[in-house]
């Protein structure tokens, strides 16, 4: 086969490289650079793009540097940059690989092969002529949650080599094949932002306002903070509050409030519905009339799922209804910390193989587990309403 692998400096591509080449096939190496929003280099890309040269050179392999620069900061910044002004988490990981890795890439470039190969942890299935997305053999490492967002005819192009493979078997082989990266730090920031601090770039573009920090329970004000689009929900560190810990388990985005709840095991952190909107179903939809059999919800409308609303190893399960105005609703078989407006609800199969795919966590409705009774704080100012 002729492929395209996408590398990006990193063991992991790295030994994707070495996998493929080893099977035989054609392949053609490419690095995606994305600059700063200032139009300034990063100097990590420059050493990402070292590592790719050393990884070419090591198997006689062209390699092109392609440039998605105003594309990203275009269609995945911005989005993010308005996700956060609502008050709402983004998922600036998930919309890369949707628009840019697996969008604008494969428009102009890996629709020439026969493939596009990433070193993402993730697998695919064929099942009744369908291609389903897998989770990888490494629990810990699985990256489906990432690739909830892409669409069938993106997964139909897509080869994922270390699905099968365990990370300590990767750093094995890296090591084996003595590739230049095999012992290199495996990278923890955002897509393509390199080494850019996120408060710092949110601080760039959105600035600082002081507001304050309350108490959710009494209504009274604990502390200050320097923004509401610095904080998401269930976030603990970070806060700067002293007899923790404290939860943020709610914002007022109208009177830049921050509301949080001290304690372990405070409830207010919790919670089983999950609203959902804008979904994505990859290759089936199991509420859809003509869903083929094995895959199509009950006749009572709910279908039985395994749910994760962050990266993690943990699945949550769950049964899933479709609501008259298009929208979806998760009730979760135990409590989720953390329900996040406008992070992703990733849907999989009850035995938690295969990533059926994502929508978004919506703004609760009036009522349920927002609503609470403020306890004796006669001065208390701001009321906790609004999103």
């Amino acid at each position: 086969m002729r492929i395209a692998v996408l590398i990006s400096g990193g063991v992991d591509s790295a030994v994707v490289v070495d996998l493929l080449q080893k099977a035989g096939h054609e392949l053609h190496l490419f690095y995606i650079r994305i600059g700063m929003d200032n139009g300034e280099g990063d100097c990590s890309a420059e050493e990402d793009m070292e590592m790719c040269s050393l990884i070419a050179r090591k198997y006689g392999l062209p390699l092109k540097e392609v440039s998605l620069h105003e594309e990203y900061w275009e269609h995945v910044m911005a989005y993010t940059l308005a996700t956060v002004k609502k008050g709402l988490t983004p998922h600036p990981d998930m919309m890369c690989n949707k628009m840019i890795k697996f969008g604008f890439f494969e428009q102009r470039w890996g629709k020439d092969f026969d493939a596009v190969a990433t070193g993402h942890y993730a697998s695919i299935r064929e099942i009744d002529g369908m291609r389903f997305l897998a989770t990888a053999a490494d629990p810990v490492k699985d990256q489906t949650d990432f690739l909830a967002q892409i669409s069938y005819e993106q997964l139909s192009h897509l080869m994922f080599p270390l699905g099968e493979i365990p990370k300590a078997e990767v750093r094995r082989r890296a090591a084996e094949a003595r590739l230049p990266n095999a012992t290199r730090k495996d990278s923890q920031g955002i897509c393509f932002l390199g080494k850019i601090d996120y408060a710092d770039f949110i601080a760039r573009h959105l600035g600082e306002r002081e507001g304050a920090i309350v108490e959710i329970e009494t209504g009274k004000k604990i502390g200050v903070h320097k923004g509401y689009w610095f904080h998401t929900i269930g976030q603990r560190k970070g806060l700067g509050l002293s007899g923790g810990p404290w939860y943020v388990v709610r914002k007022n985005v109208r009177d830049n409030v921050v509301y949080v709840s001290n304690g372990y095991d405070t409830h207010r952190q919790y919670g089983k519905i999950v609203p959902v909107e804008e979904m994505n179903w990859i290759t089936v939809d199991p509420f859809a009339d003509n869903a083929p059999e094995p895959w199509r919800a009950s006749v009572d409308g709910t279908y039985r799922i395994a749910f994760k609303n962050r990266h993690s190893p943990t699945f949550i399960s769950a049964m899933m209804r479709r609501r008259p105005d298009g929208g979806y609703l998760i009730r979760t078989d135990e409590e989720v910390q953390g329900i996040a407006p406008g992070q992703f609800a990733i849907i999989y199969t009850p035995d938690c193989r295969l990533c059926l795919g994502s929508g978004m966590i919506s703004l609760p409705t009036t009522g349920g587990r927002h609503r609470h009774r403020r306890r004796g704080n006669k001065n208390a100012t701001t009321k906790p309403t609004d999103k």
